[in-house]
């Protein structure tokens, strides 16, 4: 079992969070297995996919010695528990709600709540949140990141929203620990051809912008 700091670890040390949000699970494994290969091994599946917990619990058993597997679009703390029992070790959620930090707290795993201003942001780390997911970030952009850990260093921002190939750098040298990408990353029409081919070169080109960011 991992522990929260070796989950919380591996979510750094990737830099990328591949979030998979589809309207149908039939493919879901194949798109896993395109992340992987692109070099990306934190995969977040969204609680709006229908059958969203079983496809947890299936791909943890399939694929769990090599992802780090999260659920994301938790509201409240229920289904964070369904979504940790099921074989989740990360929790997002686009809100900041205090029950949910909580639950992953006690079953030790890492939470990142959804925040917005610096306020949400201070209180959500008081509460106990391991990393702080900035969400809407496309109305904010990487300047904000900088501006906001100015007072408050200390925290650990992920943005997500808006995230893409263009500025994944920008929002990595303004300070994200971390970025999460939907839509830019893998979206219904590449799984409706089944081109996962080009899902792997997209993940492999997030993760070599991620790197040269960090390298400077």
């Amino acid at each position: 079992m991992r522990t929260r700091q070796q989950i919380l670890n591996t979510i750094l040390d990737a830099g990328v969070v591949a979030i998979v949000r589809l309207n149908d699970s039939s493919a879901l494994s194949q798109v896993g297995d395109a992340i992987v290969a692109g070099g990306l091994n934190v995969i977040e599946f969204t609680m709006t996919t229908p059958g969203a917990l079983d496809i947890i619990k299936d791909t943890a058993a399939k694929m769990g010695e090599k992802i780090m597997l999260g659920a994301g679009t938790v509201l409240d703390s229920e289904t964070a528990r369904a979504a940790i029992l099921a074989g989740a070790e990360f929790i997002v959620s686009p809100i900041l709600k205090r029950e949910i930090i909580e639950m992953c707290s006690r079953y030790g795993k890492v939470c990142l709540p959804g925040c917005y201003t610096p306020t949400e942001i201070l209180t959500a780390m008081e509460w106990g949140a391991d990393l702080i997911k900035l969400f809407p970030a496309n109305g904010l952009g990487p300047d904000y990141i900088k501006a906001v850990r100015a007072p408050l260093p200390q925290a650990q921002i992920v943005p997500t929203g808006g995230v893409s190939l263009q500025n994944v750098g920008s929002f990595i040298k303004a300070g994200a620990v971390a970025v999460a990408v939907g839509g830019d990353l893998v979206n219904s029409a590449m799984v409706a051809t089944g081109d996962f081919g080009a899902i792997t070169e997209i993940a492999r080109q997030f993760k070599e912008a991620v790197q040269k960011a960090r390298a400077k």
